[in-house]
């Protein structure tokens, strides 16, 4: 009886008809492009919008030196607060585009905090329309996800959400 099983080897030296090697992909063309395009308009700028709790943010973001406009005022003068400075960054700190680009954005609805997470959230969608190949850093930090967290609404019979009336016992 004979041994018709073939070594590894063997198979590294089989060819197709064309002389390519079987199981090579060397006639398939090989595609380096990202899986989206990029979607940038006539000024070269890249729009998103980006929504957290009650808030709504409209950003624009555009190659440059790293400034941020918030509602026509500087980001230092729109947000005071260290931290909501610290979270509008999140997205180019990920991207490790830090003072690469410029960003516009007109904000409304809830407060300061919202307003923050808003503009974070738009920020990531439009630098992921800019530079598609940066979507899967940004994606597995979690910023293209909207929070769905928002505030519960009152109900009636109840002094807020859950809280009932005090209790008199006489």
């Amino acid at each position: 009886m004979e041994d018709n099983r073939q070594s590894l080897s063997d198979l590294a030296t089989m060819q197709d008809a064309d002389g390519a090697p079987v199981g090579s992909n060397a006639g398939a063309p090989v595609s380096t492009a990202p899986l989206r395009e990029q979607q940038i308009d006539a000024q070269g700028r890249a729009y998103a919008t980006g929504k957290r709790k009650d808030a709504v943010a409209r950003v624009w973001v555009k190659p440059g030196t790293g400034q941020i406009i918030v509602n026509g005022r500087d980001q230092a003068v729109y947000f005071a607060r260290p931290t909501l400075r610290l979270v509008i960054n999140q997205p180019f700190d990920i991207a490790d585009r830090m003072g690469q680009y410029d960003v516009i954005a007109t904000v409304s609805g809830g407060g300061l905090s919202g307003q923050a997470g808003a503009v974070k959230h738009g920020i990531a969608q439009a630098l992921t329309r800019y530079e598609p190949a940066l979507r899967t850093v940004v994606k597995h930090a979690g910023f293209l996800t909207r929070d769905p967290r928002v505030v519960e609404r009152k109900k009636y019979g109840r002094a807020k959400a859950r809280r009932s009336f005090q209790f008199s016992k006489r």
